[in-house]
């Protein structure tokens, strides 16, 4: 418990530097700052597989699925590749929201801070329970297959570019449960107008974020799970990946229609992963094999809204 509870505070002290020091004053995040948070997130994920390597190495985690410690390496990269490729189909949904909600670009940082710490409340119970139905019932590991196959299907109709935050069932029942004000308030939450209190615009932004997010947890979850059952991977590796969410967003949200076919390489990924489960008791692949498909199939789908030309 000692090497969760220091992680777990290493993520709250960050995030209380991030809102108290980094982005104390309300500012609109320039590609440029985006860019270099986006790295550093991303440095401090990958290195934190040589942790996991010293962790497994010295015996100081429970290992429950008998890993060694090179493989342990390969399924914490694996993982955290998976959360952060399906993270580009959230971000898609992010931006639509904001637009749908006209959330300023001022405060939209503060909105996402106090939806990823919700997130990562969240995505920890989601996966102890995955966890949990995983090792308790293997035959679950077939009905996480079917889903995600499922998802991958309705991504490559195309069903979520209908997507429309006013309209969405949370929307409906927010306004249903509390009053709501069209009326901003500086960063704040909530305002009073005419005795009454009322949830200001980013109030609502951040609920309908919070509540898809955990939608979208139903897909990157199981898809984790499948490549081990191994807690504390499955945690570090989807939190690490949250935490780089934000600048990730500000960094690509402008440029998502130049990706137009990396919607497929999602596709295939889940497909990948929804059939590594339905024939997990059947075939064995190695670990390398995962990280190359999923490495792959992102690859393809950057290259090819690269090079690939629009028509007209």
């Amino acid at each position: 418990m000692i090497v969760w509870i220091v992680f777990i505070a290493f993520v709250l002290v960050f995030l209380a530097l991030d809102l108290g020091v980094f982005h104390k004053n309300d500012h609109v995040i320039k590609s440029k700052e985006a860019g270099i948070w986006t790295v550093i997130w991303i440095t401090v994920a990958f290195s934190f597989s040589g942790v996991i390597y010293w962790l497994f190495n010295s015996g100081i985690v429970d290992n429950p699925t008998g890993l060694t410690p090179n493989n342990a390496v390969l399924k914490y990269i694996t993982g955290y590749l998976i959360e952060l490729s399906l993270s580009v189909d959230n971000i898609f949904v992010i931006a639509v929201i904001f637009s749908s909600f006209k959330i300023p670009p001022l405060y939209q940082h503060r909105v996402l801070f106090w939806g990823i710490l919700g997130a990562i409340v969240f995505r920890a119970l989601m996966i102890f329970f995955g966890v949990a139905l995983i090792t308790k019932f293997e035959w679950i590991i077939y009905i996480f297959g079917i889903f995600l196959l499922y998802t991958a299907f309705n991504m490559l109709k195309g069903d979520e570019a209908d997507f429309d935050p006013k309209n969405s069932f949370v929307f409906k029942m927010i306004k249903k449960i509390y009053p709501v004000s069209s009326n901003m308030n500086g960063h704040d939450f909530f305002v009073k107008t005419k005795d009454v209190n009322a949830a200001t615009p980013l109030f609502v932004a951040l609920i309908v974020i919070e509540l898809t997010d955990i939608l979208f947890a139903l897909d990157s979850i199981p898809a984790i799970l499948a490549i081990t059952a191994d807690p504390f991977i499955v945690f570090t590796s989807n939190i690490l990946a949250i935490l780089g969410l934000r600048s990730m967003y500000f960094l690509i949200s402008r440029m998502l229609e130049k990706f137009r076919y990396i919607n497929y390489s999602l596709v295939v990924i889940l497909a990948f992963v929804g059939l590594k489960m339905l024939f997990s008791h059947y075939i064995e692949l190695p670990e390398w094999v995962s990280l190359a498909v999923i490495s792959v199939a992102l690859a393809s789908g950057v290259l090819a809204s690269l090079f690939i030309k629009e028509r007209e």
